[in-house]
């Protein structure tokens, strides 16, 4: 005797089957059959974005209300959630931390990816081998390079900082910059190499011809040219930056401890580890899940905005 649950999952496939099947041999014609067939092969990544995304957004977003402990809930709050981590002093600072940390981080990679880029993109010998070398920093797991990076700021970089950069908490914050850096420049390169194959070579010839040099080339000619690369990578680089996690984990863990207020708290500690020590380390649920929330947001806000005014400049130049 088959189980209720098994049972119950026979139906719903053989539901689904003949919703198809019907809608699949529908007496349409034209666009309207065109439409259909397309619905149909839509669906199923539709249902898995729901099932996956949307769904798990809004029910979140209830929790947050809530005192979820995990597993079931007792009573609504409302917006207390969201009230209390805002009096929250390691909150603020982790907020603040993580901004400081993206705008660095962006500036960082994208003139280092850049400058990259310029030089992989000339005839110089070996420009594909460098393209390669450049490239597989990224894609090493982020915990594993960030242990291994630990490894070199406590073992070997301890040559030039003594004592070690992770003990010192302004150090420690550009300790997790520069394995960013290492780590995601290589990536934006090839989106700027791309860009940078795109700008007719007759454009650049009638300029060299006409007496521009490489400098005059570079800011009149090829960073105007390549303006939507310059939008999709600062893009690309402020979202990694913000939802950084799994370096900020590995390398530091939140440490070194500063004092704030009178009160110590983690000084690289950014907003997903934070968001994870909360609902986690700390078993709150609910008030990790309102974090989310408001992390989101905060998300949303910036990227559009970096968009909105990377697409201005587009037009601009």
């Amino acid at each position: 005797m088959d189980a209720p649950g098994s049972v119950k999952g026979t139906a719903l496939l053989a539901v689904i089957a003949a919703v198809v099947i019907t809608l699949y041999f529908l007496p349409l014609k034209g666009r309207k059959r065109e439409g259909v067939i397309r619905a149909l092969f839509l669906a199923p990544m539709a249902a898995a974005f729901a099932v996956t995304v949307l769904i798990p957004f809004f029910v979140g977003i209830f929790y947050s209300m809530t005192d979820w402990n995990g597993i079931g809930y007792k009573n609504f709050i409302g917006l207390g959630n969201y009230i209390k981590i805002f009096t929250q002093n390691d909150y603020l600072y982790s907020f603040g931390i993580t901004l400081s940390f993206t705008a660095v981080n962006m500036l960082v990679v994208n003139l280092l990816a850049f400058g990259l880029a310029l030089m992989c993109a000339s005839d110089m010998r070996f420009s594909k081998f460098c393209r390669a070398a450049f490239f597989v920093p990224n894609l090493i797991g982020g915990i594993v390079l960030g242990y291994v990076w630990q490894f070199i700021f406590n073992k070997v970089f301890v040559l030039a900082f003594e004592p070690s950069m992770l003990t010192d908490p302004n150090l420690a914050f550009f300790a997790v910059v520069i394995v960013s850096a290492w780590q995601y420049a290589g990536y934006i390169m090839m989106i700027y190499i791309t860009g940078l194959q795109t700008i007719p070579k007759e454009v650049l010839e009638a300029s060299g011809i006409d007496g521009a040099g490489a400098l005059r080339m570079l800011l009149k000619i090829k960073i105007p040219m390549i303006a939507h690369t310059f939008t999709v990578c600062l893009f690309l680089t402020l979202v990694n930056s913000f939802k950084q996690f799994d370096l900020n984990f590995a390398i530091t863990g939140g440490a070194p401890a500063r004092i704030l207020g009178g009160k110590a708290i983690q000084s690289t500690e950014f907003l997903a580890l934070n968001i994870y020590n909360t609902a986690i380390t700390k078993n709150n649920y609910a008030l990790g899940q309102a974090k989310a929330v408001v992390f989101f947001a905060a998300l949303a806000v910036v990227s559009l905005t970096q968009v909105y005014i990377g697409k201005k400049s587009e037009v601009e130049m």
